[in-house]
């Protein structure tokens, strides 16, 4: 039979993540967090003689969340660019990871067409030891550069 060995779950904390903004490579070391999803689209079929509904794909959207140490002014620049001139720019998100643990190996994913939706401008908390921020984004295209290798 065969098992999952825990040296080959994945830590969270090992990797990396760039964003790809006009040509312009940035390291994301201020992100906590990151998670995209993608969603279906579904039309609900009425079917003659069924009480049930049954359910066709019809696309996709995706969207995620980011939430990063409020040490970095890059993403407001672009919010800004937006809000002063109309410029709303799309980017790359490439996200790695790799625990050297384990032998899963190394995932990367490339997020395409990234765009903010909502982000912090500025932020002040007394109480806060590190100030954090989550940003809002959506995405329309993905590609898996790397894939972890099959364990069993």
């Amino acid at each position: 039979m065969a098992y999952l060995r825990a040296k080959d779950t994945v830590n969270g904390a090992l990797g990396t993540c760039y964003a790809i903004i006009d040509d312009n490579r940035y390291e994301l070391m201020q992100v906590k967090n990151v998670s995209a999803t993608v969603t279906k689209n579904k039309t609900e079929i009425p079917i003659l003689g069924m009480t049930g509904l049954q359910y066709k794909s019809g696309g996709w959207t995706g969207s995620g969340t980011m939430t990063v140490y409020y040490v970095s002014s890059l993403f407001r620049e672009l919010m800004l660019d937006y809000m002063k001139n109309g410029v709303d720019t799309y980017f790359e998100l490439m996200i790695t990871n790799e625990d050297p643990t384990g032998d899963c190996g190394t995932q990367t994913v490339l997020l395409k067409d990234v765009n903010i939706n909502e982000l912090l401008m500025t932020k002040l908390d007394v109480e806060a030891d590190a100030l954090d921020e989550d940003l809002k984004f959506t995405f329309g295209d993905v590609d898996l550069l790397d894939t972890f290798t099959d364990l069993t």
